[in-house]
């Protein structure tokens, strides 16, 4: 199937077009971008112009900010392609909700991505947790904002979500593991004095699970989860690549990206197939309720 790859950044070029160069399902038939560009193939700048006269082309994947993404993925449904959307799938919920509204009307598909729930242990880790009950529990998702997001100002304005970029993907994982649905009950979110959206938060959700998340982390990156249940401990650690069930340790044998987005976009052949849609919102839900609940507290001035 040719499918058309749009905001060719970081994550596109270091995810998106490899996974797609690897895929048995797929042709990446043309980008469409401003600044960005992959070798070989057909490049665009304006979307719509791409839609009228690429009617070849049977879905879009869009890298985009979250801003601006609503706009291109509302275009594309309504010139009769398949949408998938990186994650956040959306600046609003109310949004996403619309979107989905859309291609239901119109009887196409369109699939709000969640990379780290493909992580290695993940399902694994879900299995485990089916028949437990959760006690307690602590994320640490801390990175380095500079490294991951080089000069990209876009992060710290409004929509842009801040420390919840990366924090999110704890949330995608959580919510995809956990037997019940949790809530959120309280959070503290800090604030640069000079921008727009957190650089750090932490989150106080139902089960005793805690969350710490902060993006002013250098040398090595954390990104674990540590459960206790009624039967034992797990703990996700390297993003989900390594699980450890009371002690006992399984690792992924590849890198912790490596087969995420090679998932995803067989999860996205599987969706046009069957011309079904999948826009599970809840970890979206957790960071707007942060929002929404949390108290905000005043953090140094960042700058690139």
């Amino acid at each position: 199937m040719k499918i058309a790859l749009v905001g060719i950044g970081k994550i596109a070029l270091d995810q998106h077009v490899p996974a797609l160069a690897a895929s048995p399902d797929w042709e990446l038939a043309a980008t469409v971008s401003r600044n960005g560009a992959v070798d070989g193939v057909e490049a665009w700048r304006d979307l719509d112009a791409m839609l009228e006269a690429r009617s070849d082309i049977r879905v879009v994947s869009l890298c985009l900010p979250p801003v601006p993404r609503f706009d291109y993925a509302m275009k594309a449904l309504q010139a009769g392609r398949y949408v998938m959307l990186e994650k956040p799938p959306g600046a609003t919920l109310s949004e996403c909700a619309l979107l989905e509204r859309a291609a239901h009307d119109l009887q196409l598909g369109i699939f709000a991505t969640w990379h780290s729930r493909e992580a290695a242990m993940v399902a694994p880790a879900k299995a485990w947790l089916a028949d437990k009950t959760i006690t307690s529990g602590r994320i640490t998702w801390r990175e380095d904002v500079r490294k991951w997001h080089p000069g990209q100002d876009w992060v710290f304005e409004p929509g842009g979500m801040g420390v919840f970029d990366p924090g999110i993907n704890a949330l995608s994982i959580l919510t995809e593991i956990l037997p019940r649905p949790v809530h959120l009950r309280a959070a503290t979110l800090e604030f640069p004095e000079n921008r727009q959206t957190p650089i750090a938060a932490h989150l106080h959700l139902s089960n005793g699970i805690e969350a710490d998340f902060d993006w002013r982390q250098e040398g090595p990156q954390t990104w674990s989860i540590e459960l206790e249940t009624d039967h034992g401990t797990l703990a996700l650690h390297d993003g989900g690549a390594r699980l450890v069930i009371d002690g006992a340790v399984s690792a992924a044998p590849d890198a912790t990206l490596s087969g995420e987005y090679p998932r995803l976009y067989a999860r996205m052949a599987e969706l046009v197939r069957a011309g079904q849609s999948d826009m599970d919102l809840s970890p979206m839900v957790l960071v707007a309720d942060a929002f929404t609940l949390g108290r905000r507290v005043t953090a140094a001035p960042f700058h690139f």
